[in-house]
């Protein structure tokens, strides 16, 4: 039996793929360096803001400067909310599982961005504030599984009860490392090109938020 829901924010509960995308390209274009696709960009979300900066210098066959993470973030931080929503069905689903169970949201986004785009969208009132756990925090990041584990802890709950939502390799690898249940979102931005071969058969995918409720 499920006693625990922890979410990954970016690409499960929230599309946010076009303002990361357009901030990665701000900075790019910035340094002189070609900008990329805005899918391009979403697949390299995920490892938190440094990996994607580096990615997305990388792909663009440009050396990033020493303050390139920081230009990043502060591109970033002006136009979290601009084009960031949460997906279709997020609340009705939020909205019916909270009132049966606790929810939690583990990402490797900073936690004080995490709080704002939760706060902005108003979905902060699903989650306990010592719930909500950011890639700045005491642990390492996802695909570490201490985060995942903390959250289970400070619920009360083992990880075997726990079932971790994501959309891309790393939340399943997470919840593989914690020992939790792990589904995965089919609709996220993070889910292209997810070795679906390589699932066990208690390992499910949705295709919709609103899909999950009849899993549990």
């Amino acid at each position: 039996m499920i006693r625990l829901i922890v979410f990954d924010l970016d690409g499960t509960l929230v599309d946010s793929r076009r303002d990361l995308a357009e901030s990665a390209n701000t900075l790019l274009a910035a340094c002189g360096c070609a900008t990329q696709s805005e899918a391009a960009i979403g697949r390299m979300v995920g490892d938190g803001a440094a990996t994607l900066v580096a990615r997305a210098f990388a792909s663009s066959g440009c050396e990033p400067p020493a303050d390139a993470l920081a230009r990043f973030l502060a591109i970033y931080e002006a136009r979290l909310l601009q084009c960031t929503r949460a997906y279709p069905e997020i609340d009705d689903l939020l909205a019916a599982l909270e009132p049966r169970l606790p929810l939690a949201v583990l990402t490797n986004k900073p936690i004080a961005s995490t709080r704002r785009i939760l706060d902005g969208l108003d979905l902060a009132r699903f989650f306990l504030t010592d719930l909500v756990a950011g890639g700045d925090g005491p642990h390492p990041r996802k695909p570490d599984p201490a985060g995942l584990r903390t959250l289970c802890d400070r619920a009360g709950v083992e990880p075997a009860a726990a079932l971790m939502v994501g959309d891309s390799i790393v939340d399943w690898r997470t919840a593989r490392a914690a020992g939790t249940r792990v589904c995965l979102a089919r609709y996220g931005f993070g889910f292209e090109g997810f070795p679906v071969g390589e699932l066990a058969p208690d390992e499910r995918v949705i295709d919709s938020p609103a899909a999950l409720l009849p899993l549990l």
